[in-house]
């Protein structure tokens, strides 16, 4: 697998871990909790072996990118956050970056 597909596996994993905090309520949730850490290193891992062939300012970018993207839609619609159109708009913008990225 190359280090694009590598990265936005990655990615998906950052949107699973940062949706486990919330349902890991404060750590406080063992199952939520464990699948939270575990994803986190996975998304790690990932990130780290994407970037042994990518610039780093690329992937941690894109990286965090597919992260913010992801889990600020999925909590718009997992948890009700508010899909203003400033706040759509930004996650646009965060697409087009990430895009631009790869293009370069």
């Amino acid at each position: 697998m190359g280090a694009w597909p590598i990265l936005v596996l990655a990615g998906l994993f950052e949107i699973g871990w940062a949706l486990g905090l919330k349902y890991s309520d404060g750590f406080t949730r063992l199952v939520p909790s464990v699948l939270t850490i575990v994803g986190s290193l996975i998304s790690f891992w990932l990130l780290s072996q994407a970037m042994k062939t990518l610039p780093v300012g690329t992937a941690y970018a894109v990286w965090v990118g597919i992260g913010a993207v992801g889990t600020a839609t999925l909590a718009m619609i997992l948890f009700g956050e508010a899909a203003s159109p400033l706040r759509l708009g930004g996650i646009g913008l965060i697409i087009a970056g990430i895009v631009a990225l790869k293009l370069a």
